[in-house]
């Protein structure tokens, strides 16, 4: 595959001066007056044609600033970025936009800016219109645009500027569920033409459809790459804080995707069908998801948690039993049996089950163990009527003579 951009040795130290009288006395002596942050670290990675390659960290992982450095905005301290093709960058929300220009002048200010010619600007300025739905507002001064405007026609503009590598830093969380769907097919079809896609986001199942690839940044440094799914797993792990609250905390092999302090340990899982007693279930069966857990201490107050995933790994549904008000207290060296029953009201389709068993509401505090893909199974067929998507709803229909 042809490399389009390669991040090499890649660091980023920042200066920070108490004052601005510290940072001219340091000018004229030889006394440091600042402390360094390190903000990237020794990055290194590379992009393909046609590749989607996603970022993820905490706040303050480095993020933002790799960001930067590759599309130029900023320079590293030290390493090289090796561009191939035009590189266009929807970064901070408005930048690049002159706030008293009308929406069609900001067209030709910000497209020349990612350098675009003002005849690209010119031939291309009704798609980019068209596309951003904003109508007569184009005439109308940005400063009267909300954030879902400026967005919309800041990333209407840098799609039609035809990149070789576009990068998308959580713009497309500002505005509307349409315009971020209309966004994402948009991205879906320019990786087609060959674009690649620098994609950051908070927003985990959109990175699982659109990445091809995902680095885990923390405390500037590249922690992991590879898969979504595995990425985002120990992204997951990272935010729980285990690697740093106890020293008993690890991270499983791979083949299973599974951390926690394993004091207690989720030992088996599995879901099968009531009637059809298999992994292949009928849409509107009734379905048995079965967790079998060790405790290797007495513990009070403990949750189990299931998560449904399809084959993007987008999450369909997840409860616990703190939802449900279900009251957990283990004892050392027992073991137990967990079951979930509910009619499997989803779409044909392959599916896998994530468990967990931790405190309270959530994994972040405390996690015991979390099992990611513990179980896979299908659906196959519908139980009573046929429905298209993901979800079965009970719709009562009603026709009838008359407009009332």
């Amino acid at each position: 595959m042809k490399k389009v951009l390669e991040v090499k040795n890649i660091t980023k130290i920042y200066k920070i001066y108490r004052s601005n009288f510290d940072r001219l006395k340091e000018v004229f002596s030889k006394k440091t007056y600042h402390k360094e942050f390190i903000s990237n670290n020794n990055i290194n990675f590379d992009l393909y044609e046609g590749e989607t390659l996603g970022i993820i960290g905490v706040n303050g992982a480095g993020k933002s600033t790799i960001l930067k450095i590759i599309a130029g905005v900023i320079e590293p301290t030290s390493g090289e970025i090796i561009r191939r093709g035009r590189v266009t960058a929807l970064l901070e929300l408005g930048t690049g936009f002159n706030e008293q220009l009308s929406g069609l002048e900001n067209i030709f200010l910000n497209g020349t800016l990612i350098g675009m010619t003002q005849k690209e600007c010119k031939e291309k300025a009704q798609d980019i219109i068209d596309f951003s739905e904003l109508g007569s507002h184009i005439d109308e001064p940005i400063l009267t645009y909300s954030s879902g405007m400026k967005m919309r026609l800041a990333f209407s503009i840098a799609i039609h500027s035809q990149p070789q590598i576009f990068i998308v830093d959580e713009a497309l969380s500002v505005g509307d569920a349409h315009f971020g769907a209309k966004c994402t097919k948009a991205l879906r079809e320019r990786k087609k033409q060959n674009m690649s896609i620098i994609y950051v986001s908070h927003d985990l199942n959109s990175l699982k459809l659109l990445c091809d690839r995902v680095i885990l940044l923390d405390k500037g440094k590249k922690a992991d790459e590879g898969q979504p799914e595995s990425v985002i797993n120990n992204y997951n792990l990272l935010i729980s804080q285990l690697n740093e609250a106890d020293e008993n905390c690890i991270i499983k092999d791979n083949t299973n995707n599974s951390y926690g302090t394993f004091d207690v340990k989720i030992t088996y899982v599995d879901i099968k069908g009531n009637n059809s007693n298999s992994n292949t279930i009928s849409s509107g069966e009734e379905a048995t998801i079965t967790i079998k857990i060790d405790s290797k201490k007495d513990i009070e107050n403990m949750t189990v948690g299931i998560m449904i995933r399809d084959k993007f790994g987008q999450d369909i549904f997840g409860t616990n039993t703190f939802y449900h008000k279900v009251k957990i207290d283990l004892e050392e060296n027992q073991s137990y049996v967990c079951t979930f029953e509910m009619p499997l009201n989803i779409g044909i389709g392959k599916y896998s089950v994530t468990t967990a068993i931790h405190s309270d509401e959530n994994h972040l505090e405390n996690c015991s163990h979390w099992y990611d893909n513990a179980a896979n199974f299908e659906v196959a067929g519908v139980v009573d009527e046929l429905f298209i998507g993901l979800c079965k709803l009970k719709p009562k229909i009603i026709f009838r003579k008359g407009t009332t």
